[in-house]
Protein backbone atom coordinates (compact mmCIF):
# COMPACT_ATOMS: atom_id res chain seq x y z
CA UNK A 1 0.00 0.00 0.00
CA UNK A 2 1.43 3.52 -0.68
CA UNK A 3 2.02 5.26 2.10
CA UNK A 4 -0.38 8.27 1.15
CA UNK A 5 -3.16 5.83 0.20
CA UNK A 6 -5.13 6.09 3.46
CA UNK A 7 -4.64 10.03 3.61
CA UNK A 8 -6.30 10.07 -0.06
CA UNK A 9 -9.32 7.85 1.23
CA UNK A 10 -10.08 10.14 4.10
CA UNK A 11 -8.87 13.17 3.85
CA UNK A 12 -7.95 14.06 0.76
CA UNK A 13 -9.87 17.53 -1.02
CA UNK A 14 -8.98 17.15 -4.72
CA UNK A 15 -7.62 14.82 -7.40
CA UNK A 16 -4.02 15.71 -8.62
CA UNK A 17 -4.21 19.11 -10.03
CA UNK A 18 -0.77 18.90 -11.92
CA UNK A 19 -0.40 16.76 -15.32
CA UNK A 20 3.36 16.75 -15.50
CA UNK A 21 4.91 13.41 -13.90
CA UNK A 22 6.98 14.69 -11.37
CA UNK A 23 11.15 13.86 -11.50
CA UNK A 24 11.77 10.58 -9.77
CA UNK A 25 14.03 12.39 -7.57
CA UNK A 26 12.02 14.82 -6.37
CA UNK A 27 12.53 15.94 -2.63
CA UNK A 28 11.28 19.10 -1.53
CA UNK A 29 8.43 20.66 -2.43
CA UNK A 30 7.64 24.62 -1.54
CA UNK A 31 3.75 25.35 -1.21
CA UNK A 32 2.57 29.04 -1.72
CA UNK A 33 -1.00 30.24 -1.16
CA UNK A 34 -1.75 33.26 -3.09
CA UNK A 35 -4.46 35.75 -2.97
CA UNK A 36 -5.20 39.40 -4.24
CA UNK A 37 -0.98 39.89 -4.50
CA UNK A 38 0.57 42.68 -6.25
CA UNK A 39 4.09 41.57 -6.28
CA UNK A 40 4.20 37.70 -6.17
CA UNK A 41 7.12 37.73 -8.91
CA UNK A 42 9.55 39.09 -6.27
CA UNK A 43 9.04 36.37 -3.71
CA UNK A 44 9.61 33.39 -6.59
CA UNK A 45 12.42 35.35 -8.00
CA UNK A 46 14.13 34.99 -4.40
CA UNK A 47 13.32 31.30 -4.48
CA UNK A 48 14.46 31.11 -7.83
CA UNK A 49 17.82 33.03 -6.56
CA UNK A 50 19.07 30.21 -4.47
CA UNK A 51 22.17 28.28 -4.57
CA UNK A 52 24.18 25.23 -3.70
CA UNK A 53 21.17 22.79 -3.51
CA UNK A 54 21.14 18.92 -4.87
CA UNK A 55 17.53 17.78 -4.88
CA UNK A 56 14.90 17.94 -7.36
CA UNK A 57 12.82 20.97 -6.49
CA UNK A 58 9.02 22.52 -7.09
CA UNK A 59 7.29 25.40 -6.19
CA UNK A 60 3.50 24.98 -6.29
CA UNK A 61 1.79 28.42 -6.57
CA UNK A 62 -2.10 28.12 -5.27
CA UNK A 63 -3.69 31.30 -6.50
CA UNK A 64 -7.17 31.24 -5.00
CA UNK A 65 -10.44 33.26 -4.52
CA UNK A 66 -13.63 32.57 -3.18
CA UNK A 67 -16.84 32.33 -4.83
CA UNK A 68 -17.69 35.95 -3.21
CA UNK A 69 -14.83 37.78 -3.79
CA UNK A 70 -14.77 41.03 -5.18
CA UNK A 71 -14.15 41.28 -9.00
CA UNK A 72 -11.39 43.27 -8.37
CA UNK A 73 -9.69 40.53 -6.32
CA UNK A 74 -10.91 37.79 -9.60
CA UNK A 75 -8.77 40.00 -12.01
CA UNK A 76 -5.86 41.07 -9.72
CA UNK A 77 -5.43 37.09 -9.49
CA UNK A 78 -5.90 36.98 -13.23
CA UNK A 79 -3.15 39.38 -13.87
CA UNK A 80 -1.17 37.34 -10.92
CA UNK A 81 -1.60 34.08 -13.25
CA UNK A 82 -0.48 35.67 -16.20
CA UNK A 83 2.74 37.25 -14.36
CA UNK A 84 3.47 34.07 -12.56
CA UNK A 85 3.01 31.66 -15.96
CA UNK A 86 5.42 34.59 -17.56
CA UNK A 87 8.24 33.93 -14.94
CA UNK A 88 7.98 30.36 -15.70
CA UNK A 89 8.93 30.92 -19.17
CA UNK A 90 11.97 33.12 -18.06
CA UNK A 91 13.08 31.52 -15.24
CA UNK A 92 16.45 29.54 -16.17
CA UNK A 93 16.68 27.99 -12.36
CA UNK A 94 16.90 23.98 -11.97
CA UNK A 95 13.34 24.89 -9.91
CA UNK A 96 10.24 23.29 -11.18
CA UNK A 97 7.02 26.12 -10.36
CA UNK A 98 3.74 24.94 -11.35
CA UNK A 99 0.14 26.78 -10.75
CA UNK A 100 -3.08 25.72 -9.17
CA UNK A 101 -5.66 28.40 -10.06
CA UNK A 102 -8.80 28.17 -8.05
CA UNK A 103 -11.16 31.64 -8.33
CA UNK A 104 -14.14 29.72 -6.96
CA UNK A 105 -13.95 27.96 -3.87
CA UNK A 106 -16.75 27.82 -1.79
CA UNK A 107 -17.23 30.68 0.28
CA UNK A 108 -17.67 28.42 3.84
CA UNK A 109 -13.93 27.22 3.41
CA UNK A 110 -12.23 29.61 1.22
CA UNK A 111 -8.56 30.80 2.97
CA UNK A 112 -5.44 30.64 3.59
CA UNK A 113 -6.00 27.00 5.64
CA UNK A 114 -8.10 25.66 2.77
CA UNK A 115 -5.62 26.95 -0.39
CA UNK A 116 -2.65 25.94 2.46
CA UNK A 117 -4.44 22.56 1.95
CA UNK A 118 -4.86 22.34 -1.75
CA UNK A 119 -0.83 23.36 -2.27
CA UNK A 120 -0.05 20.46 0.25
CA UNK A 121 -2.37 17.82 -0.50
CA UNK A 122 -1.07 18.11 -4.20
CA UNK A 123 2.87 17.91 -2.63
CA UNK A 124 1.65 14.62 -1.59
CA UNK A 125 0.02 13.33 -5.03
CA UNK A 126 3.47 14.21 -6.04
CA UNK A 127 5.45 12.13 -3.66
CA UNK A 128 2.47 9.51 -3.80
CA UNK A 129 3.86 9.08 -7.34
CA UNK A 130 7.22 8.21 -6.19
CA UNK A 131 5.90 6.29 -3.50
CA UNK A 132 8.23 9.15 -1.05
CA UNK A 133 7.38 9.08 1.97
CA UNK A 134 10.23 11.13 3.20
CA UNK A 135 9.32 14.09 0.57
CA UNK A 136 9.55 17.28 2.26
CA UNK A 137 7.13 19.55 2.31
CA UNK A 138 7.89 23.64 2.71
CA UNK A 139 5.38 26.48 3.39
CA UNK A 140 6.52 29.80 2.03
CA UNK A 141 4.04 32.72 1.83
CA UNK A 142 3.54 35.07 -1.44
CA UNK A 143 4.90 38.18 0.36
CA UNK A 144 8.03 36.69 1.99
CA UNK A 145 11.59 37.11 0.44
CA UNK A 146 14.75 34.14 1.45
CA UNK A 147 17.90 34.34 1.58
CA UNK A 148 20.25 32.27 -1.18
CA UNK A 149 20.54 29.34 1.05
CA UNK A 150 17.32 29.04 1.78
CA UNK A 151 16.57 25.61 -0.04
CA UNK A 152 20.45 24.11 0.90
CA UNK A 153 19.55 24.79 4.98
CA UNK A 154 16.21 22.96 4.36
CA UNK A 155 18.30 20.21 2.62
CA UNK A 156 20.64 19.48 4.99
CA UNK A 157 18.44 20.01 7.67
CA UNK A 158 16.58 16.52 6.75
CA UNK A 159 19.50 15.02 5.54
CA UNK A 160 21.72 15.09 8.44
CA UNK A 161 19.07 14.61 10.86
CA UNK A 162 17.04 11.65 9.11
CA UNK A 163 14.56 11.32 11.95
CA UNK A 164 13.52 15.24 11.79
CA UNK A 165 9.41 15.08 11.78
CA UNK A 166 9.11 18.85 11.14
CA UNK A 167 11.01 22.00 11.48
CA UNK A 168 10.48 25.52 11.72
CA UNK A 169 12.66 28.36 10.07
CA UNK A 170 14.08 31.53 11.32
CA UNK A 171 12.18 34.60 10.14
CA UNK A 172 12.63 38.31 10.48
CA UNK A 173 9.90 40.54 9.30
CA UNK A 174 11.11 43.55 7.19
CA UNK A 175 11.62 46.06 9.59
CA UNK A 176 12.67 49.03 7.68
CA UNK A 177 13.04 50.40 4.03
CA UNK A 178 11.14 52.57 2.07
CA UNK A 179 8.68 50.28 0.76
CA UNK A 180 5.91 51.23 3.77
CA UNK A 181 4.73 54.05 6.00
CA UNK A 182 7.24 54.19 9.16
CA UNK A 183 3.95 53.25 11.13
CA UNK A 184 3.78 50.12 9.54
CA UNK A 185 7.58 49.13 10.71
CA UNK A 186 7.09 50.32 14.20
CA UNK A 187 3.86 48.24 14.27
CA UNK A 188 5.75 45.15 12.91
CA UNK A 189 8.50 45.54 15.37
CA UNK A 190 6.19 45.50 18.73
CA UNK A 191 4.22 42.56 16.99
CA UNK A 192 7.75 40.39 16.14
CA UNK A 193 9.15 41.45 19.55
CA UNK A 194 5.40 39.77 21.26
CA UNK A 195 6.02 36.54 19.32
CA UNK A 196 9.42 36.40 20.72
CA UNK A 197 8.44 37.29 24.12
CA UNK A 198 6.04 34.81 24.42
CA UNK A 199 8.19 31.70 22.76
CA UNK A 200 11.06 32.47 25.27
CA UNK A 201 8.42 33.00 28.31
CA UNK A 202 7.22 29.55 27.05
CA UNK A 203 10.68 28.56 27.04
CA UNK A 204 11.73 30.07 30.45
CA UNK A 205 8.44 28.09 32.17
CA UNK A 206 10.12 24.64 30.85
CA UNK A 207 7.09 24.36 28.81
CA UNK A 208 8.28 21.07 26.01
CA UNK A 209 6.61 22.67 22.56
CA UNK A 210 7.89 26.04 22.78
CA UNK A 211 8.72 26.68 19.46
CA UNK A 212 6.94 29.68 16.76
CA UNK A 213 4.77 28.33 14.04
CA UNK A 214 4.93 30.63 11.52
CA UNK A 215 2.84 29.78 8.14
CA UNK A 216 5.51 30.92 5.77
CA UNK A 217 8.23 29.27 7.72
CA UNK A 218 7.97 25.77 8.77
CA UNK A 219 8.93 22.41 6.67
CA UNK A 220 7.26 18.69 7.17
CA UNK A 221 8.04 15.08 5.68
CA UNK A 222 5.20 13.65 3.35
CA UNK A 223 4.35 10.63 6.07
CA UNK A 224 4.06 12.92 8.97
CA UNK A 225 1.41 15.05 7.12
CA UNK A 226 -0.42 12.33 5.72
CA UNK A 227 -0.51 10.39 9.48
CA UNK A 228 -1.60 13.61 11.27
CA UNK A 229 -4.32 14.14 8.96
CA UNK A 230 -3.13 16.90 6.67
CA UNK A 231 -3.84 20.48 7.23
CA UNK A 232 -6.82 22.39 8.65
CA UNK A 233 -9.05 24.76 6.34
CA UNK A 234 -9.26 27.33 9.57
CA UNK A 235 -9.40 31.41 7.55
CA UNK A 236 -6.40 32.23 10.75
CA UNK A 237 -4.34 30.51 12.97
CA UNK A 238 -4.23 27.05 10.48
CA UNK A 239 -0.20 27.02 11.26
CA UNK A 240 -0.15 27.16 14.66
CA UNK A 241 -3.69 24.79 14.85
CA UNK A 242 -1.40 21.94 12.80
CA UNK A 243 2.47 22.47 14.31
CA UNK A 244 0.60 22.48 16.97
CA UNK A 245 -0.56 18.23 16.41
CA UNK A 246 3.05 18.14 14.62
CA UNK A 247 5.63 19.34 17.79
CA UNK A 248 4.31 16.61 20.10
CA UNK A 249 5.32 13.68 17.94
CA UNK A 250 9.10 14.72 18.55
CA UNK A 251 11.71 15.04 16.23
CA UNK A 252 10.90 18.94 15.76
CA UNK A 253 13.85 20.78 14.68
CA UNK A 254 14.75 24.74 14.01
CA UNK A 255 16.75 25.99 11.02
CA UNK A 256 18.28 28.74 11.87
CA UNK A 257 21.69 29.31 9.72
CA UNK A 258 19.24 30.66 6.86
CA UNK A 259 16.32 33.61 7.47
CA UNK A 260 12.82 34.00 5.38
CA UNK A 261 11.73 37.72 5.56
CA UNK A 262 7.77 38.23 5.46
CA UNK A 263 6.73 41.03 4.87
CA UNK A 264 5.45 43.44 7.41
CA UNK A 265 2.52 44.71 5.25
CA UNK A 266 -1.17 45.70 7.13
CA UNK A 267 -3.86 43.47 6.42
CA UNK A 268 -7.97 42.46 6.75
CA UNK A 269 -8.78 39.10 4.70
CA UNK A 270 -8.07 36.98 8.14
CA UNK A 271 -9.78 37.59 11.70
CA UNK A 272 -6.08 37.25 14.08
CA UNK A 273 -2.79 37.12 13.05
CA UNK A 274 0.06 39.12 11.85
CA UNK A 275 -1.04 41.30 8.90
CA UNK A 276 -4.42 41.74 11.02
CA UNK A 277 -2.43 42.46 14.42
CA UNK A 278 -0.46 45.59 12.42
CA UNK A 279 -3.84 46.57 11.04
CA UNK A 280 -4.94 47.19 14.32
CA UNK A 281 -1.79 48.43 16.22
CA UNK A 282 -2.17 51.36 13.41
CA UNK A 283 -6.17 51.67 13.56
CA UNK A 284 -5.87 52.35 17.34
CA UNK A 285 -2.89 54.01 17.23
CA UNK A 286 -1.08 52.09 20.03
CA UNK A 287 2.47 52.30 20.24
CA UNK A 288 2.76 49.95 23.31
CA UNK A 289 0.68 46.75 22.13
CA UNK A 290 -0.49 45.10 25.55
CA UNK A 291 0.40 41.77 26.04
CA UNK A 292 0.18 38.57 28.75
CA UNK A 293 1.98 39.77 32.20
CA UNK A 294 4.61 37.85 32.73
CA UNK A 295 3.20 37.08 36.04
CA UNK A 296 0.79 35.10 34.89
CA UNK A 297 3.88 32.70 33.00
CA UNK A 298 5.34 32.53 36.42
CA UNK A 299 1.70 31.00 37.45
CA UNK A 300 2.51 28.07 35.61
CA UNK A 301 5.79 27.76 35.88
CA UNK A 302 5.19 26.72 39.39
CA UNK A 303 2.54 24.75 38.13
CA UNK A 304 4.80 22.70 35.81
CA UNK A 305 7.67 22.62 38.87
CA UNK A 306 5.49 20.10 40.61
CA UNK A 307 4.70 17.85 38.46
CA UNK A 308 6.26 15.32 40.16
CA UNK A 309 4.20 15.48 43.22
CA UNK A 310 1.04 14.65 40.55
CA UNK A 311 2.27 11.86 39.81
CA UNK A 312 -0.02 9.08 41.02
CA UNK A 313 -1.82 11.76 43.26
CA UNK A 314 -5.41 12.83 41.70
CA UNK A 315 -6.13 15.41 43.84
CA UNK A 316 -4.50 19.56 43.98
CA UNK A 317 -4.72 20.36 47.24
CA UNK A 318 -1.35 19.78 47.90
CA UNK A 319 -0.36 21.85 45.32
CA UNK A 320 1.18 25.55 45.75
CA UNK A 321 -0.21 26.94 42.96
CA UNK A 322 -2.12 30.74 42.51
CA UNK A 323 -5.81 30.90 42.92
CA UNK A 324 -6.31 32.24 39.16
CA UNK A 325 -4.46 28.90 38.31
CA UNK A 326 -6.70 26.71 40.54
CA UNK A 327 -10.27 28.30 39.49
CA UNK A 328 -8.54 27.76 36.02
CA UNK A 329 -7.70 23.93 36.80
CA UNK A 330 -10.82 23.57 38.65
CA UNK A 331 -13.18 25.01 35.63
CA UNK A 332 -11.93 22.90 33.12
CA UNK A 333 -12.39 19.40 34.81
CA UNK A 334 -8.87 18.97 35.69
CA UNK A 335 -8.77 16.48 38.24
CA UNK A 336 -11.20 14.31 36.22
CA UNK A 337 -8.46 14.27 33.97
CA UNK A 338 -5.55 13.94 36.00
CA UNK A 339 -7.39 10.47 37.20
CA UNK A 340 -6.91 9.01 33.58
CA UNK A 341 -4.09 10.62 33.37
CA UNK A 342 -2.13 8.65 35.98
CA UNK A 343 -4.02 5.49 35.51
CA UNK A 344 -2.26 4.95 31.95
CA UNK A 345 0.84 6.34 33.07
CA UNK A 346 3.25 3.66 34.44
CA UNK A 347 6.03 6.03 35.02
CA UNK A 348 6.73 9.89 35.01
CA UNK A 349 8.13 9.96 31.62
CA UNK A 350 4.79 8.80 30.43
CA UNK A 351 3.12 10.46 32.85
CA UNK A 352 4.66 14.20 31.96
CA UNK A 353 3.99 13.59 27.76
CA UNK A 354 0.28 12.78 29.26
CA UNK A 355 -0.25 15.73 31.16
CA UNK A 356 1.59 18.40 28.56
CA UNK A 357 -1.25 16.58 26.00
CA UNK A 358 -3.61 17.93 28.11
CA UNK A 359 -2.06 21.19 29.30
CA UNK A 360 -1.28 21.88 25.77
CA UNK A 361 -0.42 25.02 23.57
CA UNK A 362 -4.18 25.83 23.09
CA UNK A 363 -4.73 25.53 26.85
CA UNK A 364 -1.99 27.76 27.93
CA UNK A 365 -3.54 30.09 25.49
CA UNK A 366 -7.03 29.84 27.40
CA UNK A 367 -5.39 29.82 30.62
CA UNK A 368 -3.60 33.54 29.54
CA UNK A 369 -6.76 34.76 28.49
CA UNK A 370 -8.72 33.72 31.37
CA UNK A 371 -6.45 34.80 33.88
CA UNK A 372 -6.03 38.41 31.91
CA UNK A 373 -9.64 38.17 31.99
CA UNK A 374 -10.15 37.67 35.67
CA UNK A 375 -6.94 38.88 37.58
CA UNK A 376 -3.63 40.07 35.53
CA UNK A 377 -3.63 43.38 33.61
CA UNK A 378 -1.88 43.54 30.26
CA UNK A 379 1.03 45.48 30.08
CA UNK A 380 3.21 47.07 27.17
CA UNK A 381 5.23 44.44 25.20
CA UNK A 382 8.20 46.81 26.02
CA UNK A 383 7.85 46.31 30.00
CA UNK A 384 7.43 42.59 29.84
CA UNK A 385 10.11 41.81 27.40
CA UNK A 386 12.77 43.90 28.87
CA UNK A 387 11.75 42.05 32.10
CA UNK A 388 11.80 38.58 31.11
CA UNK A 389 15.23 39.52 29.16
CA UNK A 390 16.78 41.07 32.23
CA UNK A 391 16.13 37.57 33.41
CA UNK A 392 17.14 35.59 30.92
CA UNK A 393 20.30 37.25 30.62
CA UNK A 394 21.20 38.47 34.50
CA UNK A 395 20.95 41.52 32.80
CA UNK A 396 19.98 45.35 34.12
CA UNK A 397 18.56 46.65 30.06
CA UNK A 398 18.62 50.20 29.72
CA UNK A 399 15.52 52.44 30.20
CA UNK A 400 15.99 54.09 27.07
CA UNK A 401 16.50 50.89 25.07
CA UNK A 402 13.32 51.01 22.30
CA UNK A 403 11.23 48.54 21.34
CA UNK A 404 13.82 48.04 18.06
CA UNK A 405 16.39 47.79 19.78
CA UNK A 406 15.01 44.87 22.51
CA UNK A 407 13.60 43.22 19.31
CA UNK A 408 17.02 42.69 17.85
CA UNK A 409 18.20 41.57 21.04
CA UNK A 410 15.68 38.46 21.05
CA UNK A 411 16.77 37.18 17.61
CA UNK A 412 20.35 37.04 18.47
CA UNK A 413 18.96 35.14 22.02
CA UNK A 414 16.80 33.02 19.29
CA UNK A 415 19.58 32.14 17.12
CA UNK A 416 21.74 31.34 20.00
CA UNK A 417 20.13 28.67 21.67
Amino acid sequence: MNFATQYFNRFNVLLAQIKTKPDVNLNIIIVIPVFNENNLVKSLKSISNNTNFSERIEVIIVINSSENSSEEIKNRNKQTLIEVDNFIKEDKSDIKFYTIYKPNLPQKTAGVGLARKIGMDEAIHRFSQNNNPNGIIVNFDADTLCQENYIQSIENQFKNNPKTNACSIHYEHIIEGDDYDNNIYEAIILYELYLHYYIQALRYIKFPYSYHTIGSAFAVRANVYAKQGGMNTRRAGEDFYFLHKIIPLGNFHEIKNTTIYPSPRPSDRVPFGTGRAVNNIIDQKDTQYLTYNFNSFLALKKFFAQLNILFKENKINNLKIDKILLDFLLKNNFENDLIKINKNSPNITIFTKRFYDWFNAFRILKFLNYSHENYFTKTPIKTEAKKLYNLLNNNNLSSNINAKGLLKLYIKLHLKK
